[in-house]
Formats: structure tokens, sequence, C-alpha cells
């Protein structure tokens, strides 16, 4: 869990930094530096309301534990989660080459129009955007116990990351490739999402809301169990260990959805999943680059252009 935390802060918060840092340094390059504190002002305003948004989250799911009912609330938070990072990373894959002019182009707009509270907004709207993904994310890995992931190193460590990345990313001191960036945290997100993805069709099937054709495709418990309490179980009834332990299956588990006795849906889902990333990828139209977006390396006032 504490991994799947630290990528998806890590990820989340960098992209918030990112566009407000890509707000400030325009403001300042046009003389209009005065502006920035209404950027950062939208940016805590959206902080506020995304804690608010995971109070009121924990809330309901409260109440739909009282209810006994909490487990179909899991079950639909693991797999809107998982279209949601899916989608996150195609956005941010097509997007990322131009997000740059399309931002300075709205701030110009505002400022033209004299708007402050649109720009406040703006920066709001942005970084709640982050703020609410994170919430639903840290629901689906946690089963619903947000506080959990808010406390662990994984959220921790991804927030502070992801700080020290921006600013030395805007002070210069540090270029990173835009495609290259997005294409290695994207691959690790899919991978999330397709263990996301993988664990609802197993909860559904533990419920019996689904059944299953062939209940386990094979058995490598001795091998690798995918928890502790397997390890635990299979060396009471063979008297012999696994050869790995079950703390390495929970983590691949939580990771990547790993099982050590997954039923053919299961199996089925998980590379069905990634063959129709595979399609989407390959059938996708090529999109004309601008003359420099080829040698593009990321500088301080041009990084995400």
């Amino acid at each position: 869990m504490q991994l799947q935390a630290f990528l998806i802060t890590f990820r989340e918060v960098l992209e918030a930094l990112l566009i407000v840092g890509i707000i400030t340094t325009y403001l300042k390059r046009i003389d209009n530096a005065k502006l920035v504190k209404f950027v950062w002002l939208g940016a805590g305003l959206a902080i506020f309301a995304s804690y608010l948004v995971a109070l009121l989250f924990q809330v309901v799911f409260t109440g739909f534990s009282a209810m006994g009912s909490e487990m179909y609330l899991k079950i639909s938070i693991i797999f809107i989660s998982s279209i949601l990072l899916t989608q996150m990373v195609f956005w941010m894959a097509e997007h990322s080459k131009n997000i740059k002019s399309s931002i300075e182009g709205k701030i110009s707009h505002y400022i033209s129009a004299g708007s402050i509270i649109g720009m406040v907004m703006h920066s709001f709207l942005v970084v709640l955007r982050e703020g609410v993904e994170t919430v639903f994310f840290f629901a689906a890995i946690t089963g619903g116990n947000i506080g959990a992931a808010l406390q662990g190193w994984g959220a921790i460590s991804g927030l502070l990351v992801a700080s020290a990345v921006s600013y030395l990313f805007f002070k210069g001191t540090m270029k990173i490739s835009l495609k290259a960036f997005f294409r290695i945290t994207g691959a690790f997100i899919v991978m999330i999402a397709a263990g996301l993805f993988v664990q609802g069709i197993s909860i559904l099937q533990d419920l019996k809301i689904i059944g299953s054709v062939m209940p386990h495709v094979y058995n490598i418990t001795w091998l690798l169990p995918e928890h502790p309490i397997d390890y635990a179980h299979y060396l009471r009834d063979h008297g012999t260990a696994p050869l790995l332990s079950g703390d390495i299956g929970i983590f691949l588990k939580a990771f990547l959805g790993y099982s050590s006795m997954p039923s053919l849906e299961e199996v089925i889902g998980y590379l069905g999943y990634f063959a129709v990333i595979y399609m989407l990828l390959t059938t996708k139209k090529p999109v004309k680059k601008e003359k420099e977006a080829s040698k593009e390396v990321l500088k301080p006032e041009a990084r995400l252009g």
C-alpha cells in the first residue's frame, strides 16, 4: 500500500505543482508578480477543500459500514479508480506537450479581462482536481481507510519528493524530459490500475456476486503465497514452508494485483486490461509535433511547452 501511496502522491502533487509553477513563472516573466499571491490563494483553498472531501468521504464510508454495505462501495471505488488512473495517464501523455501554452493563454485572458477571481478559480480547480483524485485513489488502495494512507510513509515521502523535484525543476538545477517522465510514471500507474481492476474481480467472486468457470487456474502458494496468513496455513498443512515470504506476496498483490491462486476471470481480466491499453496506444492517431518538441528538454520557463 505504501508504495502505491508514494507513486500516487508523487504523481498528483508534482502535476499540481508543475501547473502552479507554470502560472507563477509566467506572471513573473510578464511583470505581474503581484498576482502570484492569488494563484497560491487558489491552491491553498483547494488543499483545504480536498481535506474536507476526504472527511466527507470517510463519513460516507462509515455510514455504508454501519449499514453493512461497505463492500459494495469499496468495489465501486476500486473499479472507478482503475478507470480514472488509466484515463489520467492517457490524458497527461496527450496534453503534456501543449499544456504550458494552454495555461499561459488562460492566464493571459484573465489578466486582460482583469479577472482576479478567474485566476484564483483556475488554480483552485487545478489543485482541487489532483486533491480529489488522490483522496479517491487512497480510498481504493486502503479499502476506505484514507487516514491510513495519509499517515503512512508513502504519502508523506511522495509529497516531499514531489516538492523537492518541483523546486529544483523551476530553479533550473534539474532538467527533465517530459516525455520520459510521464512514460515511466505512467507505466507504474497503469500497473497499479491493473492490480486494482483484478482485485475488484476477486472481491466480486468472494462475495458470490459473480461466479467462476475455473476458480484456480494454478496454485503457486508453495512458491509465493499472497499473504502471511497463506504462508502460515501452507506451513501448517504441508509441514514445509513456502520458498518465499508472504510479505513479498502481499506487496506484489497491492502493487500488481498478484494472486497465488487466481481464477480464470482474474487472469483474463488482467491480461485483457493490458491488451486494451496496448490497442489504445497502437491505434492512436499520431499528433503533429511542434518544431522544437522533438528536441525539447525542460527548462525553467519552457519545460512543459
